[in-house]
């Protein structure tokens, strides 16, 4: 890949339009199209202001072996239905003791710059979300400098960031906020977000799995970023989290988790209509709708909880305009407002769903497969949603059009963003490739899925260790786990 100046505003624009650039007049408003130059990188001056700050490339990575949901509903004797409909899940990602989080996180770095041309040194920025401890002291991105060695760039910011699920986002936000500021050097930012998620024996083991996505941000970029809008909600809550350092299991209290990650959909969604409204609508006291919105990308405990959430946004629409004859059909619940019990009526819940239902195979389903296929992957779960969406849709489907984002991490941290399409995907799909490369995995019985979940159990705290997991399945170019030595540290072999 080629990286060339990139053209730069000679300051900070409080334009509405979401790219400014020296070279080609900023549009009026932000549907319209934005001109994009493939220029990444370049010399900038303290006083520039880098134009289209968004995604380049995203690589996706996922383990080797699944298994199948149906089967584990017979294997843990459970009705038929209740992983594969009640939860929306079809298969999971499943880690030997081959994999840990810092062999996926190289994975999917290394596979990135390779599929991408990309030199190590043009890399200034790198950070790393993930909940999946395996050191209290040393970050994973330590582990990913080795990746930078032969280049001899060893100037690059950022450590890890931890918050449940929410990691991942907190990193994107962090590295756009380098791009977009005085320290911002002209070079590419990436983040990678990821995790292994597994739970004990009981209703939560079948909403685990696996999985990275690294992220790459800069000037220029075809997916936008739209500024000003990132609407936010944090609270203290013990819905989910891991007070006990030796396991990887979580404490969690699933309905109680739902409910909060409904709860900051309201917070969040709610307050991105209005910023989005004050920035960008001719009348910022006219609040944009969903239908605003041509693809949403959710985090995805379960596929299920997804679809709730996109309900939900409907709910909040109709409580904003209750006497509009679109909501008709659903009016007799604006009596629940926002109160405790709109939160737990179940008639109120399906009769958004239904309500929602065909906009939700349009636009949310096209972004959960990767969700359905592997399971959550918490911190890469809503970026693998994005993922998904760009590897599946075409051109047709997704230039100009703005994607809304829900990011949410237990405890509970959230984000309603969003980013525009503003030139052609078509490297995303051809890179990601998901569907097919997915259909290349190895099933794994229910048997063998617990019994890996044994062994890495078994194995989490031990030192002067070999690993015994089976590598001859791995996908080409993965990095796995080659021992760990007498003071616990690891050594990585790529296949």
């Amino acid at each position: 890949m080629v990286l060339a100046s990139s053209s730069t505003s000679s300051s900070r624009s409080s334009s509405p339009s979401l790219a400014t650039t020296t070279t080609t007049p900023a549009p009026t408003t932000p549907t319209q199209p934005h001109t994009h130059t493939p220029n990444m990188v370049g010399s900038i001056s303290n006083s520039s202001f880098p134009a289209n700050v968004g995604i380049h490339a995203l690589e996706y990575y996922f383990p080797s072996k699944f298994v199948d949901q149906a089967e584990l509903e017979q294997f843990d004797g459970v009705s038929a239905g209740k992983y594969t409909i009640g939860l929306g899940q079809t298969q999971m990602g499943v880690c030997d003791d081959r994999e840990d989080i810092n062999s996926i996180c190289m994975t999917v770095v290394q596979n990135l710059v390779e599929k991408h041309n990309i030199s190590f040194k043009d890399i200034g920025y790198l950070e790393v979300g993930t909940e999946t401890i395996i050191d209290k002291s040393k970050s994973v991105k330590t582990v990913l400098m080795s990746l930078f060695e032969e280049s001899g760039n060893h100037d690059v910011e950022g450590i890890d960031t931890k918050n449940a699920c929410y990691g991942g986002t907190a990193s994107v936000f962090n590295a756009v906020n380098w791009v977009e500021s005085s320290s911002w050097d002209g070079r590419l930012a990436l983040v990678v977000a990821a995790d292994i998620a597994s739970y004990a024996e009981g209703p939560a083991r079948p909403t685990g799995g696996a999985g990275a996505v690294a992220i790459l941000i800069g000037p220029n970029a075809p997916l936008v970023f739209d500024q000003g809008v990132r609407a936010t909600h944090m609270n203290h809550l013990w819905d989910f989290y891991k007070p006990e350092l030796a396991s990887e299991y979580p404490t969690v209290d699933g309905h109680f988790s739902n409910t909060c990650y409904i709860r900051s959909v309201d917070a969040c969604y709610s307050l991105f209509t209005k910023k989005f409204s004050k920035r960008y609508n001719a009348n910022p006291e006219e609040l944009i709708k969903m239908d605003k919105l041509d693809h949403c990308v959710f985090h995805a405990p379960n596929c299920k909880l997804v679809q709730k959430a996109y309900g939900r946004m409907a709910y909040n629409d109709m409580l904003q305009d209750p006497e509009n004859e679109r909501y008709a059909a659903i009016k007799e619940y604006a009596h629940f407002a926002h109160s405790e019990e709109s939160y737990y009526d179940k008639n109120l819940e399906r009769a958004m769903m239904q309500f929602t239902k065909g906009e939700y195979s349009k636009k949310v389903i096209p972004s959960l497969y990767a969700a359905t296929n592997v399971g959550n992957m918490y911190t890469a779960s809503v970026w693998a949603g994005l993922s998904s969406l760009v590897s599946g849709a075409s051109d047709e489907e997704l230039l100009n059009k703005r994607v809304g984002i829900y990011s949410y991490g237990s405890g509970s941290a959230a984000t309603f963003f969003s980013l525009k399409v503003v030139s052609s995907t078509e490297k995303f799909r051809e890179t990601l490739d998901i569907k097919a490369r997915l259909a290349k995995r190895t099933k794994v019985t229910p048997e063998a899925f617990v019994g890996y979940l044994a062994l890495r159990e078994e194995t989490s705290l031990v030192k002067d260790y070999n690993p015994i997991g089976d590598i001859s399945d791995m996908a080409k170019g993965t990095y796995y786990l080659q021992r760990i030595d007498e003071k616990f540290r690891r050594t990585y072999l790529r296949a």
